[in-house]
C-alpha cells in the first residue's frame, strides 16, 4: 500500500517552493508542475521522471489507483484548503505532479524527414502549448523555443499542450544565432509565418515535404530579423482578417505539411 506523507503547514519548504514555482515555472530543483489527472497519466507514460505527487485530501482516493504500483515517488497529501493555495488552476482536480524533464540534444529534433517548429519570441504559454499539441498531431519531429519565448516547462504551457510536451523533443532558451546555425547545419528549408498580404508564398504552393522548419514569431512583432532573413515568407490566405492567432496559424501550416507528406507517401 502506498503511504502518503501528510503536510499541513503553509510554512513547509515544499509548499513554499511550489508557490514560487507556480509563478516562475520551476521548483528549486528544476522540476516542473503538471496539474490534472490527465497530465499525471501522461507523465507516467513518458520518459520524464515523476519526482513527487501531491493530492488534496478529498482527491486522495481518486489518486491512489494511479500510483498504486509506485515505490520511488514521494507521495504527499494536503488539506483541501492548503492545496488550493498552491494550485495553478481555477478549478483544480486536486492532484499535482512534480516532474523532471529530459534534456534533448539539438540533433534529436532533426530526425528523418525533419519538420521542426521554431517559436521565435512567442510569449503566451497558452499559444506555445497549443502549438506543441498541433506539432505532435501533425508529425513534427521537434520544437525550438528561442530565447524570449514562453517556457515549455511553464505550468500553463504544459497544460495547454495536453501532454504533447511529454513526447515531442524540444530545446529551450536557445538564442537566435544558435537556432539559425543549427537549422542551416541540418539543411532545413526555413519558412517564416507572416500575415497574408498577397506577396508571400502561399502555404499550399510551398513544398513542405522537404526537410523544413516553420517559424512562428512574436504575437506583436512577428519573426525576428535574424531568422526572417534566412528564410522564405509563407502565409495562409485569409478573407476579411489580416492574420490568425499564432496557435491557429501554426496548426494550419502544420496540417498543410502533414497533408502534403501523406499525399506524397501514397502511390498514385
Amino acid at each position: 500500500m502506498i503511504r502518503f506523507e501528510p503536510v499541513t503547514s503553509a510554512a513547509n519548504p515544499l509548499i513554499k517552493d511550489l508557490r514560487r514555482a507556480v509563478a516562475r515555472g520551476l521548483t528549486d530543483e528544476g522540476w516542473c508542475i503538471a496539474e490534472s489527472f490527465h497530465l499525471l497519466q501522461e507523465a507516467f507514460r513518458s520518459e520524464w521522471t515523476v519526482r513527487v505527487v501531491l493530492a488534496s485530501e478529498s482527491a486522495k482516493p481518486a489518486v491512489e489507483p494511479h500510483v498504486s504500483d509506485l515505490r520511488s515517488v514521494r507521495m504527499v497529501v494536503l488539506p483541501d484548503r492548503l492545496f488550493q493555495t498552491i494550485s495553478s488552476t481555477e478549478t483544480s482536480q486536486g492532484v499535482i505532479a512534480l516532474v523532471d524533464s529530459p534534456e534533448w540534444p539539438i540533433d534529436a529534433l532533426f530526425r528523418g524527414q525533419s519538420l521542426v517548429v521554431v517559436l521565435d519570441g512567442l510569449q503566451d504559454p497558452g499559444n506555445a502549448g497549443a502549438i506543441a499539441r498541433a506539432a505532435e498531431a501533425f508529425g513534427a519531429t521537434g520544437m525550438m523555443f528561442v530565447k524570449g519565448s514562453a517556457s515549455p516547462l511553464h505550468p500553463k504551457t504544459l497544460r495547454a499542450s495536453a501532454g504533447s510536451l511529454f513526447r515531442i523533443p524540444f530545446v529551450a532558451g536557445i538564442d537566435g544565432s544558435m537556432a539559425r546555425s543549427a537549422l542551416r547545419h541540418a539543411g532545413l528549408d526555413l519558412y517564416a509565418a507572416m500575415p497574408f498580404t498577397g506577396a508571400q508564398h502561399l502555404a499550399s504552393k510551398v513544398d513542405l515535404t522537404r526537410k523544413c522548419a516553420i517559424v512562428i514569431g512574436n504575437e506583436g512583432h512577428g519573426v525576428s530579423k535574424e531568422l526572417h532573413e534566412i528564410g522564405s515568407e509563407v502565409a495562409i490566405p485569409t478573407v476579411g482578417v489580416e492574420s490568425l492567432n499564432a496557435a491557429m496559424a501554426a496548426s494550419v501550416l502544420l496540417y498543410e505539411a502533414r497533408r502534403q507528406r501523406v499525399r506524397e507517401a501514397i502511390p498514385a
